[in-house]
């Protein structure tokens, strides 16, 4: 759509930010929402049947440190790659590298004859979650229009994040079974790849982000990809603002490509290193509950059984925080919410470590479930916020990796302080790191209602508005969904 009267007409960005979100773009965020789905399952797959792996190839010391890591070192390499290659060929095609990968990881994983075997092939998986989620939020962040980015970006993560419970209902169902003769394990992983596949095929749909095509110079695909928006928009009753065909006005600025070097440099190079603190502290603090959290259990004198169905119980806080991050992103700025949520993970995650009744584990398990995914939707819409179009997906995938590096270290330094000083202070570690976390990212920038290009343009100063100004090329009616 183009201005009327020789007028310059608005930036693709500016005619995405002044839509309202409709059926075109909840469609788009189901198909994110699918994929991610699968994800967040085979993240928890590790916590679930840590134990029975353990078993079924004699994992200890050494080999089990290096079957943990191997997925996350997996997943270091898969950020840096793929985040970059996103920013270069685009996001679309990004998505199908990763899927691939994941694909053919997991159902190799699924008929592993061995230790080694299984290693590797967890490492072919490592590299496509490595990608999948750098490239997720960025273009969550393309599309979304700024005053509901917020809600609609937690939902995609709170439907991926029904896979929580359903990964312990599946490990209490599977786990000590073996239908038609193949171990209940294998039967896990062949259901991730085939839910890979699914995703696959939806999101061929998907068309480029338009933003992305912008900044690259293929103008007239990016305003055949907005004007499908803008008609979506159109048939639910929405009319493009009256000014921005009859006005003469000076049109918003138009992102630009930026050499990746900038992102060490004023002003993104606060924001990179504020997020890079964030991410490498994340893995420790969360790292007891979600990847120990059997073994803890079964230290306290449970039995496997008992600490599945604790760990199911828990889990069930995923959806539930997920969902209750949706109403909380768009009521304060991000950085506040990441803030306290990170102090009540500290306190949570204390008295979990030490607690030794089966009613208080389990309780303190789901409200510290509830807590981290609020904290985890917050972080992704505060970082998905944080860089210009051009960069995006580089910069959410080399933080990406450093959480996958943090999440590597781990095993090497956790499990021998859970076998050398017990429970307890593998929590005791966590919850420093969350503190730590919590005091840098007060120092962060505001983000909350405002257009990408503004973020990037400049910071807002602390004491103007948060929400978006609607200007002659924004103006429009938002409605809630």
């Amino acid at each position: 759509m183009h201005s009327s009267r020789g007028t310059v007409g608005p930036s693709i960005g500016a005619r995405l930010d002044r839509l309202p979100v409709t059926k075109r773009h909840k469609r788009f965020v189901n198909v994110m929402a699918l994929g991610n789905f699968f994800e967040i399952y085979e993240l928890f797959l590790t916590s679930v049947l840590l134990s029975t792996l353990k078993k079924s190839f004699s994992l200890n010391g050494f080999s089990l440190s290096l079957f943990l890591a191997s997925t996350v070192v997996g997943g270091f390499l898969g950020a840096v790659v793929v985040g970059r290659v996103a920013d270069k060929i685009g996001r679309r095609g990004a998505y199908m590298i990763t899927l691939s990968l994941y694909s053919a990881g997991t159902i190799a994983c699924a008929c592993a004859p061995n230790v080694w075997t299984l290693i590797a092939c967890r490492f072919v998986i490592g590299i496509g979650l490595g990608g999948e989620l750098p490239v997720t939020d960025s273009y969550l962040a393309d599309i979304l229009p700024p005053a509901r980015r917020g809600y609609y970006a937690a939902r995609a993560y709170t439907c991926a994040h029904i896979a929580v419970p359903v990964v312990g209902v599946l490990g209490l169902l599977l786990v000590d079974k073996a239908p038609f003769g193949v171990a209940g394990w294998r039967w896990m992983f062949a259901i991730g790849s085939l839910g890979a596949l699914l995703t696959f095929f939806a999101r061929r749909g998907l068309p480029e982000s338009p933003r992305w095509l912008e900044t690259v110079g293929r103008r007239a695909e990016a305003d055949r990809v907005t004007t499908t928006f803008e008609k979506s928009a159109e048939a639910e009753g929405w009319r493009p603002p009256l000014a921005v065909m009859t006005e003469e006005a000076v049109p918003p600025p138009v992102e630009k490509r930026l050499p990746v070097r900038m992102l060490f440099r004023a002003p993104l190079a606060r924001r990179t290193a504020l997020m890079a603190f964030l991410w490498g502290l994340g893995p420790i603090g969360y790292y007891g509950f979600s990847a120990l959290a059997t073994l803890s259990l079964e230290a306290k004198g449970f039995d496997l059984s008992s600490s599945l169905t604790f760990m199911t119980l828990s889990f069930l806080g995923s959806p539930v925080g997920s969902y209750l991050s949706m109403h909380i992103v768009e009521k304060a700025e991000r950085k506040w919410i990441l803030c306290v949520a990170l102090m009540i993970m500290a306190v949570i995650g204390l008295a979990y470590g030490y607690a030794q009744s089966a009613v208080m584990i389990t309780a303190l398990g789901f409200c510290f479930t509830v807590v981290a995914n609020i904290k985890t939707n917050a972080t992704h819409i505060y970082q998905l916020e944080q860089f210009p179009t051009s960069l995006r997906t580089t910069a959410n995938g080399w933080l990406f990796s450093l959480n996958r590096l943090s999440s590597a270290a781990a095993p090497f330094y956790m499990v021998p302080l859970f076998y050398g000083a017990g429970v307890g202070a593998v929590f005791i570690v966590g919850a420093a790191a969350m503190l730590l976390a919590a005091t840098a990212v007060a120092f962060g920038v505001r983000t909350r209602g405002l257009s990408l290009e503004n973020i990037n343009t400049a910071s807002p100063p602390e004491g103007s508005p948060t929400a978006i100004i609607p200007s002659p090329h924004t103006r429009a009616t938002t409605r809630k969904p």
